[in-house]
């Protein structure tokens, strides 16, 4: 069986799904790995070395899709919508598309992939189990985007994030407000830790208290009725509006205390919680900096523009996109491991097995024998049931 990946089209798409270091992995599973030239160059991947792994390189894009059963990508057409378009017409019937799609959003190409009879397993569905935990590339690429989260708040900071004692007298550490302590917020915190600087958080999820403070961070109580602030999956849902607004209310002087704030709230599959209000930027520290996780998703803070850096009452206002695309080499070691999880799972006796029994099958295939098949995504389409 072949599987294969391709040069991501995806503006900015520096990551490549598969690495050399997978593919004797895959190969003793069963694949034969194709690669379309260059596709991991921009991660520091070349071609040589995954020829010396026992990759096959092609030229052409078209005989990648062309000759392979399975085809793996970071950003599928869903999560690609104007550039992935073309590869709708390399696609054909029976074949078996893994990659991150944007399912619950992406609904017009949802029903595109599912009219080429393609399987589609969308990899930001991947159940947070145990079992799945190998597969979680929600949670690698949170790890690398949270680090750069860091990094960036640092960069722009009129200051040093560590206390320092010099002869010029003792400089203070700079003081850091993480929001939400999911994956992404428990990374923020422990690079913001490691560059010095004093760290506290925030979570509606009491829960996640012990995370907090055994990475050194002082977790922020609210005192707000907070049950039931996290899904089955483990991810924090949405709690409604009249939460949100007493929370904001009680953080507002929290935020004028901090130097930096990194907000990382996302619900899966919608809007982002607005957290930060322009009120509460009007009381920060002129030099001070938000760096917004959340902007893709609308962000948190309301004076955040996606993809931009804005300049609000003295405080500095990030909303970077795609940060695990700026560290490609790691964050695609870390995302074809996942990918490489997910495709030994489902091999078995050399062919692809589909059960539908098996959470982490049932939970990530979108479209099926030419069906839109997931239940979530059917849905939100107004259809009814699932079909596997």
């Amino acid at each position: 069986m072949n599987v294969g990946t391709v040069k991501e089209t995806f503006p900015g798409e520096k990551r490549v799904a598969l690495v050399p270091g997978v593919v004797p992995i895959l190969t003793k599973a069963g694949f034969q790995v194709l690669l379309q030239s260059s596709a991991g160059e921009e991660a520091g991947f070349a071609d040589a070395a995954y020829e010396q792994k026992g990759a096959t390189v092609v030229s052409d894009r078209a005989e990648v899709f062309r000759s392979c059963e399975v085809i793996v990508q970071v950003r599928s057409y869903g999560a690609n919508l104007d550039e992935g378009r073309g590869d709708l017409e390399h696609l054909r019937p029976d074949q078996i598309l893994v990659g991150s799609f944007e399912p619950l959003t992406s609904l017009e190409a949802v029903k595109a992939v599912a009219a080429k009879n393609v399987s589609l397993f969308a990899m930001e569905l991947i159940p947070r189990s145990t079992r799945a935990q190998s597969m979680d590339v929600l949670s690698s690429m949170a790890t690398v985007s949270a680090y750069k989260a860091v990094l960036l708040a640092a960069e722009h900071l009129p200051q040093m994030f560590p206390m320092m004692m010099t002869a010029a007298g003792t400089i203070q550490p700079a003081k850091v407000f993480v929001i939400g302590a999911g994956v992404a917020g428990l990374q923020a915190i422990a690079t913001a830790r490691r560059l010095g600087a004093q760290v506290s958080a925030y979570d509606v999820r009491p829960a996640v208290r012990e995370e907090v403070e055994s990475l050194g961070a002082k977790f922020l109580e609210i005192a707000l009725d907070s049950e039931n602030a996290q899904d089955q999956s483990g991810y924090a849902k949405a709690l409604g509006e009249e939460f949100y607004k007493k929370q904001r209310e009680m953080m507002t002087q929290v935020v004028a205390e901090n130097d930096v704030v990194i907000t990382t709230a996302a619900i899966p599959g919608k809007q982002a919680p607005r957290l930060v209000t322009t009120e509460m930027v009007k009381g920060m520290r002129r030099g001070s900096v938000i760096v917004d996780m959340a902007a893709e998703r609308g962000g948190n803070c309301e004076l955040t523009k996606a993809d931009e850096v804005v300049q609000a009452y003295g405080v500095t206002v990030l909303g970077p996109l795609n940060l695990a695309a700026t560290v490609p080499r790691h964050a695609s070691q870390m995302y074809a491991r996942n990918i490489t999880s997910f495709l030994c799972h489902l091999v078995k006796d050399g062919a692809v097995q589909l059960d539908a029994d098996d959470e982490i099958v049932r939970e990530t295939l979108v479209t099926h024998r030419g069906e839109v098949s997931h239940p979530r995504v059917r849905e939100a389409l107004g259809l009814a049931g699932a079909t596997i």
